[in-house]
Formats: C-alpha cells, structure tokens, sequence
C-alpha cells in the first residue's frame, strides 16, 4: 500500500492490477481536489492500470460528480449518435444505459462502432443495487491476446460494418440517435463522419458505416481489439428475441446488425469466441455508495450484471480519441 495525499493506493484486489483502488483516508476530503492536487499520479496509475476506483470521499451529489469530471479534463463530451438509451442530466452527465434490470450488458468499448470516442469514462454510484448490478470490467490487453490471432486477422482483413435501420420502434429512433428531429442535420452529420445513409418509407432511415477492427493505443501504443461487432451481431441477442426479430424482418431490415466491410457475414462461433475472450477476463466487485470508477476506454472495456431493486449509476465521458491524439502531437512537437 501507497499513501499520496492522504489517500491510501493498493490493489482492490491481491493479484490483480485492476482496477487500482485510491481509499480516502479522511471522509471529509473531496475527490476533485484530490484528484487536482495529484494528477501527475493519476496520470500514471491509469496509464499502468487501466482503471481507478476512487473509494470513501466526500461525493455528496450529482454535482459533486460534476466537478470531478472537471478535474479529471475540460473536454466533457455529449452523446451523439447513440446505441443505448440514457437519460442527459446536464452539463454533460447521462445515467448509466438504462435497459431493463435482468438483462445484462456485455463488455464492449464504449463507441466502439464510431471512428472517434471518448477515452476516457467516469462512473459514478449513486445508489448500489440491493443485489447485483456490478459494473464488470475487463483489461483489454488480455482480452485482445485471448483472441485468436486468425481470427483478429480475418476480422482486420475486411474490417466491420455496422447497419442500423431507424423507425421500427423495436429500437432507438433516428431522432434519439442524432438528438435531433431536423433531417437535413442528420444528413450532414453522417456526411461529415463519412456514414452512408439512405432514407426509407414510413420516415424510416438506415446507416451502414465500416470501421476499424483494432486500434493503436495513442498513449501506450498497446495494438488492441476495439469494435462492437459481438455486441451488434443479431447473434448477441438471446434465441427468443432473435427468432422473433427474424420472423419480422429480414437481415438487412433488422434495428441493427454488424457485417464484415464488403457486406459479407460474420461467422457466428467467430463472435462466439470474442465473447468468451471478454467473458474469460471479466472482473467484478460490488459498488459502495459515493464510489467513483474513472478508466481508460481503450484499455478496459466495461459492462453490467443484472440487478435487482433500485439502481442508480451516472456516466461521463471525456477526451475524445481524435482531440486526444492532436493534443499528444502538439506536445510532441512543443518538446521537440
């Protein structure tokens, strides 16, 4: 164990690096002054670790969290072209995805499926779940060497492409996703992000967008799988639920599939195995009230068990993937 400012630094649990725990040694310190005073070593432990829990400091509200966000970066981000439902609290502070309790949400990145994301997350709970409702983690680095290197190269071969078919009120509506009713935005976002669009019959629109299969870590330079394609797949939904979409729609029409880049399909025990890479490296702990997760998007993925009785967890995110990048380069060239 470590002390640094008043705070005690150890691993939450023996053997395992992530995610760190950084313990508030008096209940009255807050964690955005904490995190001001010593963000050269939150810097490194996150770099080293992929994942902080910030335990027993003194986080009131949702406000408290606000200033939190802060200290951790100026670039809070929106959440625009959406996968989940969330509920926006301001200043840039959603609830945690918000599907129902028994379902479970399996480890992804979070906005995997865009070509620019936040590298950065913040969790912040509330309220524990009576029973359930861990946030689960995953260090990325072992989930990536988990998958078979075959595999990892047919993937990055022909990269992903994501459909997603809007207006079957089986899933987001386009207004959601791009948080407008204006469509002449929506056709000039998805020209911008280069994401092919088509509008449909019914006020019903489709995107097909192809994205990358892995990514360069801008910081570490870890070379890590980084896609949603497991989590897209209409393979991902349970055998009820997928007969019944299937029954209705056809595979282009579905709300949402995954494909290899030319159109062709995924081999669903490929997916299968993904999945059990990530299933194979989850770590789990029970939130505590007041607790804070900050991890690095890229190298950990995160998602959650189900739970029962009232739940409440807020998110941020923060420092997109391409700002970020640009930001590193300017200091690179500043220190040259």
């Amino acid at each position: 164990m470590t002390i640094i400012d008043s705070a005690e630094v150890s691993a939450l649990t023996l053997g395992s690096k992530l995610p760190l725990l950084v313990h508030a040694a008096k209940p009255y310190m807050t964690l955005a002054e904490w995190i001001r005073h010593n963000r050269d070593a939150v810097e490194f432990y996150l770099s080293l670790h992929g994942g902080i829990l910030f335990r027993g400091f003194d986080l009131a509200d949702p406000k408290a969290f606000e200033r939190v966000v802060d200290s951790v970066s100026n670039e809070a981000l929106d959440y625009v072209y959406r996968s989940t439902p969330r509920t926006a609290l301001g200043n840039k502070i959603f609830t945690a995805t918000e599907y129902p309790p028994k379902q479970k949400i399996p480890l992804h990145n979070e906005s995997a499926y865009q070509r620019d994301w936040p590298m950065r997350l913040l969790f912040y709970c509330v309220q524990p779940a009576a029973q359930g409702g861990e946030t689960v983690i995953a260090d990325m680095i072992k989930v990536t060497a988990r998958i078979d290197p075959k595999i990892r190269e047919a993937f990055v071969a022909k990269s992903v492409m994501y459909v997603r078919n809007y207006g079957s009120g089986l899933d987001l509506s386009w207004q959601t996703v791009f948080q407008t009713k204006n469509k002449a935005e929506i056709e000039q976002y998805c020209r911008s992000h280069e994401i092919p669009f088509e509008w449909k019959p019914d006020n019903c629109l489709r995107t097909g967008q192809v994205c990358h299969v892995m990514a360069r870590h801008p910081e570490t330079g870890d070379y890590l799988w980084f896609n949603q394609a497991h989590l897209f797949h209409i393979s991902s939904l349970e055998p009820k639920p997928r007969a019944a979409l299937l029954a209705v729609f056809r595979q282009e029409d579905l709300p949402r599939n995954a494909y290899y880049g030319d159109g062709s399909p995924l081999e669903e025990e490929m997916l299968e195995h993904i999945r059990e890479a990530f299933r194979s490296e989850t770590i789990s702990f029970p939130w505590q009230a007041g607790d804070v997760l900050l991890v690095d998007n890229m190298l950990v993925a995160h998602g959650r068990n189900s739970f029962q009785g009232p739940r409440k967890v807020l998110v941020a995110m923060t420092d997109s993937y391409s700002t970020y990048c640009n930001r590193l380069k300017s200091s690179f060239r500043l220190a040259s």
